[in-house]
């Protein structure tokens, strides 16, 4: 009995948080931080993309997911940031936002508006980046800047 309770409880746990995370539109806008303007969520809080992700796989799994929450579900963009650059990929059972082509995730260590301690952080030999609300990487050599070696003009998704 003890066993079935437990088994229910972290059901029902599980039924919730999938309800909440379905049913919740995600907001994308822009927020001011020490590297510029970046995009961000309802709650202020940093959108990175992952120079591991492309626009076949993702390179967030497992543990990464740990530290990196994949934002999911339907998205709209706040008038700072552009609603034609949202998008979305198939991830497990649900979708992933992006935005001009990048998987977009919040960091755990960022827990309050304006913070950016996810920039530059290395996962597998790929570097984590602000999003600037051109959709660019935000790097430190050049803010807004794309983190990939492709060139400029056309297709706009930077991988």
């Amino acid at each position: 009995m003890k066993r079935f309770a437990v088994a229910l409880a972290v059901i029902v746990s599980a039924a919730a948080a999938t309800s909440a995370l379905g049913s919740a539109k995600t907001v994308v806008g822009t927020g001011h931080t020490s590297l510029g303007t970046v995009l961000v969520n309802a709650k202020g809080l940093t959108l990175y993309l992952y120079e591991g992700d492309s626009a076949t796989h993702l390179g967030c799994t497992g543990g990464c997911l740990s530290s990196w929450i994949p934002v999911t579900g339907s998205a709209s963009a706040r008038p700072s940031a552009k609603a034609a650059d949202l998008g979305s990929v198939k991830r497990g059972s649900g979708t992933q936002v992006t935005y001009d082509g990048h998987p977009l995730y919040t960091f755990v260590g960022d827990t309050k508006a304006g913070e950016t301690s996810g920039e530059g952080l290395v996962l597998a030999g790929k570097k984590w980046y602000a999003v600037s609300p051109s959709g660019a990487a935000m790097t430190a050599s050049g803010k807004g800047s794309s983190s990939s070696s492709t060139s400029s003009g056309g297709g706009g998704s930077g991988w």
